[in-house]
């Protein structure tokens, strides 16, 4: 499973209408075959960060990252960030998909 966190420094003006603005692109991605999920977050320290959990099946990375709506999705949010995106990118082998919490376990 490749597994993907990336964090979006979004300009303030920009913020409170950023889903409207990935929403197209996050549509996509999830109908995506290969994609396991694709969930936005916002950070609580500094809400004018969104934070991306994605993952994908180990062959079907390449094939998202070189489709149409992904260079699409690039474009429309370049000119709303103030700095570079952070991505931690990392391949999970024999990993399928979320797994229960043994420490907080709820009956």
């Amino acid at each position: 499973m490749i597994f993907i966190v990336v964090k979006f420094p979004v300009k303030p003006e920009h913020a409170e209408e950023w889903p409207q603005h990935v929403h197209a692109f996050t549509g996509a991605t999830r109908a995506e075959p290969g994609n396991l999920w694709f969930e936005w977050s916002r950070s609580l320290e500094d809400p004018n960060t969104y934070v991306l959990v994605e993952a994908f099946q180990d062959d079907a990375g390449e094939a998202h990252v070189n489709s149409d709506h992904f260079r699409a999705g690039l474009e429309t949010m370049r000119p709303l960030l103030r700095r570079t995106p952070e991505i931690v990118s990392t391949t999970i082998e024999g990993a399928h998909g979320w797994s229960a919490m043994g420490e907080l376990a709820i009956d």
